[in-house]
């Protein structure tokens, strides 16, 4: 695997100065910045694998950097932060990022996580790699594709990130059975994944509101309550 890159973007010098040092230690190629704004054209321009994120930083915070780049990408983003509440740790999450880290943090927890994300990118490449010779599945008005690694809703594409295509064939491969949050996880976000368990719900949402005609009432992605979801299956859309 080629040198991986880390785009870290926080406006403390410090700080910067010692995860560069650390990150580059372990083999990482970082590119360092402190503006909002630069981070976000650096990611356009550069195409890091990872992207660090402060949430406080001049030229444009990191929630809307966080919200514009998941709009244009896939890229793992991880968000730094100096709070700790729980709203903005949901925040982060519904603005599409894949994990968040409060300061002060250790680098070992830090590398845990980059190289977790790192794992789940390799993954899904070699998923969709080895569903080339399948043909598209039929499911109500939906067809999967994963050969194309395409979705369609009635004849028309449908946009899905990695992740939530991941989630959706999770979902699919368990033939109409309850999969528990847990295994969801672990399916989709990997083992080692040590991020909060709450995305999985926000995902399914995002989901829910690209496959379904009417995502407050869902007909195809059900949630079982105090276990997880499941997803209809063929024959009961028969």
């Amino acid at each position: 695997m080629d040198q991986c890159s880390i785009l870290l973007a926080d406006d403390d010098e410090m700080i910067v100065d010692v995860l560069q040092h650390q990150l580059e230690r372990e083999g990482f190629q970082v590119i360092a910045t402190g503006n909002g704004a630069e981070a976000l054209a650096i990611a356009r321009t550069r195409q890091p694998d990872l992207v660090l994120l402060d949430v406080m930083m001049p030229g444009m915070q990191g929630w809307e950097v966080c919200r514009t780049l998941r709009s244009e990408s896939d890229v793992p983003i991880l968000m730094l932060t100096a709070r700790g509440e729980e709203l903005d740790r949901v925040l982060g999450l519904e603005l599409g990022a894949d994990d968040y880290i409060v300061k002060p943090f250790s680098f070992r927890e830090l590398l845990a996580r980059i190289r977790a994300n790192l794992r789940r990118v390799v993954l899904t490449a070699r998923s969709a790699a080895a569903s080339d010779d399948e043909k598209p599945e039929q499911l109500g008005a939906l067809a999967i594709d994963r050969r194309r690694h395409q979705i369609t809703r009635q004849g028309d594409i449908v946009s899905l990130t990695q992740r939530e295509y991941a989630l959706l064939l999770a979902l699919l491969d368990a033939d109409g059975a309850v999969v528990r949050r847990g295994d969801l996880l672990d399916q989709v976000w990997g083992e080692e994944w040590v991020g909060d368990p709450r995305t999985v719900d926000v995902h399914m949402r995002w989901l829910r509101e690209k496959l379904e005609e009417e995502p407050g009432a869902p007909q195809l992605l059900l949630t079982v309550r105090g276990v997880g979801y499941r997803l209809v299956s063929a024959n009961e859309l028969r």
